[in-house]
């Protein structure tokens, strides 16, 4: 039968529709549309974005000229705007301020690919190393109080551009979903005097039935409310509350394991739609926040969020996460990648 199953760390309900259980042969190949050849993100376009922030690149190359390897831009139609101040404002019943932020675009190859599937370990390191230097760049700007880095792969999951990106948007207040998980969290402390996700992490390693990976620094676990079919976790083993403080072992650990996660995703379904979104401490604020635990979620988008979902908040999601995490663990990694580059020469930022 279904079960309804609550999120240990918010207070939020899924349905696990066990009667119209999907395994993975069940979800169709999805087909994205065919992107433009002219694609301003690749090496040699660099003048059709707006000025590089950073880039890794060889010695001796300039600015927005070829010979970067990942390169972090401003957002060419940005979601808010890095000038002005947020002042709260008041009209009637209503509340608003101005649109406040940093919204980039994380440049994650020249190679014109949908997805970090195909790139090499070393070089979704520097992606990793992009989004902590951005995220410890834009966290010395006071008016910022949470930086969300995200990433959408297909058309469905939202990504107008096939060229592999992420994106980093930074806000003047704390997301809901953020405080949720700190609210959670916080009341899970001070019942149990240990970290829910800490908890979770030990649970699943010893049950073993939702788990898809681990090695040195990281679990990757099926939720046990898991919202959306193949949902699947990142998780560091050592308590953290800041992704800023992830360590050069660490990157390599999470590099790895990201990649073989969306690379297993990928070959179970051709060209699935993902988002994958980062969630860690909020920056600029008084309250300390040492009960969260940093995490990595990776969504793929394999049903349509309908009425119910609108109307109640509740997910409907017909592959239970047991069966996703025996799935993926199963995936064998086989076709071939791209060369492992050790990008030999240091960064030049």
């Amino acid at each position: 039968m279904s079960e309804w199953r609550k999120d240990p760390i918010v207070d939020r309900w899924v349905v696990i529709a066990t009667e119209r259980s999907k395994r993975p042969s069940n979800y169709k190949e999805i087909r994205d549309e065919k992107s433009s050849s002219e694609c301003p993100l690749c090496e040699g376009h660099e003048k059709e974005t707006p000025p590089e922030i950073i880039a890794y690149r060889e010695q001796g190359t300039g600015r927005d000229t070829p010979g970067w390897w990942m390169r972090v831009v401003p957002n060419k139609f940005p979601a808010v705007d890095i000038e002005g101040q947020p002042y709260l404002q008041e009209r009637g019943v209503y509340q608003f301020m101005r649109g406040v932020g940093a919204h980039e675009v994380i440049v994650e190859s020249t190679k014109h690919e949908p997805g970090l599937d195909t790139q090499s370990v070393k070089q979704v390191e520097e992606v990793v190393w992009g989004w902590r230097d951005r995220s410890l760049d834009l966290r010395k700007d006071q008016r910022l109080k949470y930086i969300q880095i995200f990433k959408n792969t297909g058309h469905t999951a939202g990504a107008s551009l096939e060229h592999t990106h992420s994106q980093l948007i930074a806000t003047p207040q704390i997301p809901s979903e953020v405080n949720a998980e700190i609210t959670g969290m916080n009341e899970y402390h001070n019942r149990h005097d240990r970290c829910a996700l800490c908890d979770i992490i030990a649970q699943e390693l010893r049950e073993g039935e939702r788990l898809v990976a681990e090695n040195r620094h990281f679990v990757c676990f099926a939720p046990f409310a898991s919202r959306f079919p193949f949902e699947t976790w990142i998780v560091p083993t050592e308590h953290q509350s800041d992704f800023g403080q992830i360590r050069a072992q660490q990157v390599q650990d999470l590099a790895a394991m990201l990649r073989s996660v969306v690379r297993k995703m990928t070959l179970m379904i051709k060209n699935i739609p993902y988002n994958i979104v980062l969630h860690t401490s909020p920056v600029n604020v008084q309250d300390d926040h040492g009960n969260y635990h940093w995490h990595l979620e990776i969504l793929p988008r394999l049903t349509t969020i309908a009425g119910f979902e609108l109307g109640t908040g509740y997910y409907i999601n017909p592959t239970p996460p047991e069966i996703a995490a025996q799935a993926l663990r199963e995936i064998q990694e086989f076709y071939p990648l791209q060369k492992e580059s050790e990008l030999e020469v240091p960064r030049y930022v």
